[in-house]
């Protein structure tokens, strides 16, 4: 990153709460023992659904008036009790719930919607039965699951980590509350930014958490202590507001969000100056100014900030010359087939694409106006909204509220900062499914 100078007018955006940092934060302060405050904590669909499971659970989570702050009260122990969890298409949660619950005491479903149950589980619930969890599972491996908990004693073990990073944390975050902790190891780490993310949050909190030299963690039992969390905003979520100063010219700078963050995500910022925007990560905040072009002709590795993938596939029709994109072949097994989705979009608005089990190049090329299937993504339709923004009257999404799984206010921020702005309006916008 450079230090440039920005200039012409500067937009403030206001970016939520990072979904990662929230639903970690809460889920550790329950394990904690007394009350904590996770301050400025995102509010959305998926991190609401992730906060009701663990309410089911027991814990006592308390939002202040306006959500200025949750207060979690936790007892230093895993849950006890029955419970039916719901997870919605949260895929945190389905990740983090099953080794928390299981170092309680009872018996806990754990469940959520079509899209989530599409998701895979196995490589976390191998490793949840290597160290003694009592797992029933659907067929397939995957949700719905059932937890019968009777505390672990933790152990080592090695992780599958290749299709999500997520196995690995939701091991990480449980392994204080297991009566001799956990040495892992992680096999194929995907997004390796996110395991640290963990371990800072952890840390935070009181908890043991070392890295030895053959690379595994080891986490010494003893559980975690209450304390208090600002979370910043979102880097993946600010990823559509800095791509959309690249392509606008305009200068965009996101307060909160800086040198020294534990999200992965505001690399991105490099990939832009690689295309040619300016870039300042300062210590208060960083922002993003486009110039007179998007340069193309380069390939980048997006494997460990894969959330932000397809910002840059949006807009790289935009770009004076091909983008490769790999290293991010797990990206199919979110909450959609992300490399699929992306070149069916970009090819319905006439754009020349071509694809890889772990990559995808993008050929310059003009849109033209389509209507594109969201397929219930929400960064999908983020992504492609700017590209709309970028190219007037150019694309309709199917489902444009999808963005409340991680930003309900997106589209009016949109428009706030882009007076320009068009509200990808469809006619048929699809419903939640429901426990």
């Amino acid at each position: 990153m450079t230090a440039a100078d920005v200039s012409g007018p500067v937009l403030n955006a206001q970016i939520p709460g990072s979904k990662s940092l929230t639903n970690r934060a809460v889920l550790i302060a329950a394990g904690a023992r007394g009350a904590s405050r996770v301050r400025a904590p995102l509010v959305s669909a998926d991190t609401i659904a992730f906060r009701n499971a663990l309410t089911g659970c027991g814990t006592r989570v308390e939002s202040s008036p306006l959500s200025e702050f949750w207060e979690v009260t936790g007892t230093g122990r895993g849950p006890v009790g029955q419970a039916r969890l719901w997870c919605a298409d949260a895929g945190t949660a389905a990740r983090f719930l099953p080794p928390y619950v299981a170092t309680g005491r009872g018996t806990f479903l754990v469940n959520g919607s079509s899209q989530l149950r599409a998701r895979p589980q196995r490589p976390l619930l191998e490793a949840l039965r290597c160290l003694g969890a009592d797992i029933e599972t659907s067929p397939g491996n995957g949700l719905p699951l059932l937890v019968r908990a009777d505390g672990l004693t933790g152990g080592e073990l090695t992780v599958d980590s290749s299709l999500s990073s997520q196995y690995l944390s939701g091991l990480l975050m449980a392994a204080p509350l297991m009566e001799h902790g956990l040495v892992v190891r992680a096999e194929a780490l995907v997004s390796s930014p996110y395991v640290d993310m963990t371990v800072t949050l952890m840390r935070r909190f009181g908890a043991r958490v070392d890295v030895r030299p053959d690379g595994s963690l080891r986490v010494e039992p003893g559980g975690y202590t209450a304390t208090d969390v600002v979370i910043e905003p979102d880097a993946s979520t600010a990823s559509y507001v800095f791509a959309a100063a690249a392509v606008t010219g305009r200068t965009v700078t996101v307060p909160g969000l800086a040198a020294g963050s534990p999200q992965g995500d505001l690399r991105f910022v490099d990939v832009l100056e690689k295309a040619e925007a300016r870039v300042t990560v300062g210590d208060t905040a960083t922002s993003v100014t486009g110039t007179a072009r998007l340069r193309g002709g380069f390939a980048v590795h997006m494997g460990d900030i894969s959330d932000t993938f397809m910002t840059l596939a949006a807009i790289a029709p935009l770009a004076d010359a091909p983008i490769t994109i790999h290293g991010i072949g797990h990206a199919r097994l979110k909450e959609s087939d992300r490399i699929a989705v992306v070149a069916q979009n970009l090819r319905a608005c006439g754009i020349e694409t071509d694809q890889g089990d772990d990559w995808i190049t993008v050929h310059p090329g003009e849109p033209r106006p389509a209507r594109l299937a969201c397929h219930r993504d929400h960064r999908i339709a983020m992504a492609f909204s700017v590209l709309g923004l970028a190219v007037p009257g150019t694309i309709t999404l199917d489902d444009p509220q999808c963005v409340a799984k991680t930003f309900p206010d997106f589209h009016a921020e949109m428009r706030r900062l882009f007076p320009a702005y068009v509200y990808p309006y469809a006619v048929n916008e699809t419903t939640e499914e429901k426990p």
